[in-house]
């Protein structure tokens, strides 16, 4: 794309998910410096004592070099938007998100598969409450799977949508949800890292596009107490040499190779050690709670959307894994290399998935996500496989500032077991996600 002339929003991932970069300008070559000190910062700025990450090694820098093939038109005048890897010391940096996602991606690769994904994003969009904080847009006329005036009053949603279009994301529907105020945009299905960069920009294209106008929006798992969550769901298959489904199978009763049912099978062998990856935030275990349409229990089903991983009924070049456990709050890059993980220890053990969970029929299983954030972190801790996919620094790191999470959760609410959603969680993850 023509680049000369504009300026560069050099961006890359943090381990919360948060974008990170520059403005580059003139002449760019497409790298730039940064303090390492950025991936042991939590929320509120507070440098954790992450190995290799802060004091203890002087808070040197690393570099972030352009991946020239994420290049696009930005939503901003002037400017095009691409994201960059982390290198350090000359390596790819341990603690970069998207090169666990490369690394995830590797293996498969490796057995001539390409992983694909597409990021189906739930989100609220929120006002000013007068009083320095966010509420619900009001809008009575409200309706599931509405569209026009009736759900979209103020257009904000429909300039994010119109604004992701004009700036390269293949954004193919777009709608409201269940509640009042709650949107749904479903982003065409692509290879891994591609698909990956568009769920990070989106988020962060909708933020911006949103606030402009004087609203927000929100993607954390569960804002109100009186209504649903919003999910991320995470829709995946493999792509052969040959650019056939590999998921698909005619062969079989129900349409599904070994490969996807062995996927599945290590989805569900992984669920807990999965949640604090999938849902990392104390706010999302408010959303996943029994009964609510999220992956809570580890069950599948055929076009069932009670179950973790819904088996959706299209097949040949539809073919796929719907996962349910995340939030638009969620890491997609972590989100996504936590399935393709998961999906691989399934074929490595040759795993085959439990009976398929009936509808309407009492849950077949006992196994479900953990409660808490805290219960998650354990469950990733315990579940040795799957962390040492991650490798040592980033699974460390990622545990020590999701538990500096919980105990500012725990300092600042009188039940920390409650279900309910605590102000100290809007005021914390509002103004990021």
């Amino acid at each position: 794309m023509e680049t000369k002339g504009t300026r560069l929003r050099l961006l890359y991932p943090d381990i919360h998910g948060l974008e990170r970069g520059k403005y580059l300008l003139g002449d760019w070559s497409g790298t730039a410096a940064f303090c390492i000190g950025v991936y042991p910062l939590t929320f509120d700025k507070e440098i954790l004592p992450v190995p290799n990450t802060q004091f203890d090694v002087g808070l040197p820098d690393f570099e972030v070099h352009l991946d020239r093939e994420s290049l696009r038109p930005g939503w901003e005048d002037g400017t095009v938007v691409g994201l960059g890897d982390a290198e350090y010391r000359g390596r790819p940096a341990p603690w970069d998100p998207r090169h666990a996602l490369r690394e995830a991606m590797g293996w498969w690769e490796d057995r001539g598969l390409t992983p694909q994904l597409a990021y189906e994003f739930e989100f609220y969009l929120l006002e000013p409450d007068g009083e320095g904080g966010w509420r619900s847009v009001d809008m009575p006329s409200h309706r599931v799977y509405g569209t026009g005036t009736a759900i979209d009053p103020t257009g904000v949603v429909d300039e994010i949508v119109k604004t992701a279009l004009a700036c390269g994301f293949e954004a193919e529907s777009w709608g409201s949800e269940y509640d009042t105020a709650q949107y749904e945009v479903n982003i065409k299905y692509r290879d891994c890292l591609a698909a990956t960069d568009d769920g990070f920009l989106f988020r962060l294209l909708a933020h911006e596009v949103a606030f402009k106008h004087g609203y927000r929006t929100t993607f954390i798992g569960r804002p109100f107490n009186d209504r649903g969550g919003s999910g991320l769901h995470v829709n995946l298959s493999f792509r052969n040499e040959d650019g056939s489904n590999a998921f698909h199978d005619p062969s079989t009763p129900d349409g599904l190779s070994t490969l996807a049912r062995r996927c599945l099978a290590g989805m569900l062998a992984h669920h807990r050690g999965m949640a604090a990856l999938l849902a990392p935030h104390v706010n999302a275990y408010k959303r996943l709670q029994p009964d609510m349409l999220n992956g809570y229990w580890a069950n599948w089903g055929y076009d069932d959307r009670t179950v973790t991983v819904r088996v959706p009924p299209g097949r040949g070049e539809t073919s796929r894994l719907e996962h349910r456990t995340a939030d638009g709050a969620a890491n997609p890059y972590l989100a996504g290399a936590t399935i393709l993980h998961a999906a691989r220890l399934g074929v490595e053990h040759e795993l085959d998935p439990p009976a398929p969970q009936e509808p309407g029929a009492p849950v077949n299983t006992q196994v479900r996500v953990p409660a808490t954030l805290e219960e998650a972190l354990e469950a990733f801790e315990a579940d040795e496989e799957l962390r040492a996919l991650f490798g040592p620094e980033l699974s460390e790191a990622f545990c020590i500032l999701k538990r500096a999470e919980w105990d500012r959760y725990v300092k600042n609410v009188e039940d920390p077991t409650t279900t309910d959603v605590t102000p100290w969680e809007l005021s914390y993850y509002v103004p990021f996600f």
